[in-house]
């Protein structure tokens, strides 16, 4: 069994930049045997308006979930229930702090932001649409 997580979003093309920034994560290839996304789309029957909404992001190396950016016409209106914690400093001991707080500042200069602080173990952030994640 495998663990995919979906993000409801209003633009998954620049919110999949933003997490294959934080994660480290790439565009995930369709399902064999389909060359594209696009041709994948097709055996469905989607509305025009449809065709285009999503963007797959998988780990390179195949250890954590993937992730579906999936495009909802809905604002956002609350903080969602579940939230992610990107490790970024897992496995440093030396200079832990320093890692989070560089990782912060690329997400921030990516479009991210602050949302609070908690000084030597965790930065609560959001993605560009306001998501939040925790940066630890």
């Amino acid at each position: 069994m495998r663990i995919g997580l979906t993000l409801d979003c209003a633009d998954p093309t620049r919110l999949a930049a933003f997490w294959k920034l934080a994660l480290g994560y790439e565009d995930e290839p369709p399902p064999p045997p389909y060359e594209t996304r696009q041709e994948w789309l097709a055996q469905f029957d989607l509305s025009e308006d449809d065709q285009d909404d999503g963007a797959w992001l998988h780990d390179p190396k195949g250890v954590n979930p993937s992730l579906f950016l999936q495009q909802v016409r809905e604002p956002k209106l609350q903080k969602i229930r579940l939230h992610l914690d990107v490790r970024v400093s897992e496995g440093v001991e030396d200079g832990r702090w320093a890692v989070v707080t560089e990782a912060v500042e690329r997400l921030v200069a990516a479009g991210g932001r602050r949302v609070e602080v908690f000084d030597g173990h965790h930065v609560v952030m959001a993605d560009p649409e306001g998501n939040e994640f925790c940066l630890c």
